[in-house]
């Protein structure tokens, strides 16, 4: 009898829940939508970037030593060749003399060879000694030349290390960074100054894959200084070939075909293309956009107020939002938050937020 009993209530208890959770499921849920219309494409768009120099040098020694001086400051403007740091030149003289002693010797070594090469050459007319012995000396001339050869370059390349202890400017420009004080030791091809060419200013921006194939180098451009309204002119020097690993965008190098002095590096300034498109196009919201499985696609609401997910096909990214270029009309109402919590089918309640939410 008691199990009876508890089998009625286990079954009474299941079957409320049972009702519970049909009820929560048929409750609809609330859902921001917006109802999609077209728009004017502006394709270019404004990017936000930084002045460079496009000519950026790292110098540094080419042989290791100890800095004993120090020519240039941050700021500096230099001219090409001018003297920016100088190392402790004692040690590459000391080898430098060496060096030039060891031609000296190699070439006393080849003139002593000479002189017994042409004793030789006396007794073998008179057939004193034979052939082979005459070649045995030939041999000794041979090896004296070959050693003032090796012992000249030897001391060539002595003299240039000597030249080697002043760091001198590459090119004309203004030092961005310098890492030299006196008494310091620094390892050959240590980057020591910075140089920035300011004859050839351009702007660092990045822009969405979306844009690649829009743009091509030569393309005209217009800059604006963030701080000023002045516009200067510009082009499409260079694109990169691969998207930044971190940004996942790519690289443009925007070159500035005339500026002034208001101009200075590391500024922001905007730039903007002249490429549009008047065809009318659908602007969704990024967040409207979902994935099924490699497939891009976003939530319908029909008229019962059911979602249902459809493919679509995207095309720019711009700052309003994504561009829609199939499987999606003009005056459909899609869900643009919350999607990833949609089941096909579902019934929802549709919530039309204001214009601060969909910025």
């Amino acid at each position: 009898m008691n199990k009876s009993i508890l089998a009625t209530v286990c079954f009474a208890l299941l079957l409320g829940a049972c009702h519970q959770e049909s009820q929560e499921m048929a409750a609809p849920r609330p859902v921001w939508v917006m109802t999609v219309g077209a728009s004017d494409l502006q394709v270019g768009g404004s990017y936000t970037g930084e002045v460079r120099s496009r000519y950026e040098s790292n110098i540094g020694f080419r042989i290791a030593g100890k800095i004993t001086a120090r020519e240039a400051n941050v700021g500096d403007q230099v001219k090409k060749g001018q003297l920016i740091a100088r190392l402790d030149p004692n040690d590459t003289r000391l080898n430098a003399q060496a060096a030039n002693a060891e031609v000296q010797t190699a070439q006393a070594n080849l003139a002593l060879a000479l002189a017994e090469l042409e004793r030789r050459q006396q007794l073998y007319r008179q057939q004193f000694i034979s052939r082979s012995a005459l070649d045995s000396y030939d041999t000794q001339v041979k090896t004296a030349q070959a050693r003032v050869a090796q012992a000249q370059s030897q001391a060539a390349v002595s003299q240039h290390q000597t030249a080697y202890t002043q760091l001198l400017a590459d090119r004309a420009g203004v030092i961005g960074m310098i890492q030299a004080e006196p008494g310091q030791v620094v390892a050959a091809g240590q980057t020591i100054a910075q140089i920035y060419d300011l004859q050839s200013l351009e702007i660092l921006i990045s822009v969405p894959e979306t844009m690649i194939d829009v743009l091509q180098v030569g393309d005209p451009a217009q800059v604006t200084l963030t701080e000023s309204s002045q516009a200067y002119a510009g082009r499409i020097r260079e694109i990169s070939p691969a998207a930044n690993s971190q940004t996942h965008a790519f690289d443009l190098r925007i070159q500035l075909l005339k500026f002034d002095q208001r101009i200075k590096l590391g500024m922001t300034a905007q730039v903007s293309f002249a490429h549009t498109n008047p065809a009318q196009t659908i602007i969704v919201p990024a967040t409207a956009v979902t994935q099924n499985g490699n497939q891009p696609a976003v939530w319908v609401i029909d008229k019962n107020h059911q979602a249902h997910m459809r493919p679509v096909t995207t095309g720019t990214l711009t700052e309003a939002g994504i561009e829609i270029t199939a499987g999606l009309h003009a005056q459909e109402t899609i869900a643009t938050i919350g999607v990833h919590t949609l089941t096909e089918g579902m019934k929802v309640y549709p919530v039309t937020p204001g214009p601060e939410v969909l910025r």
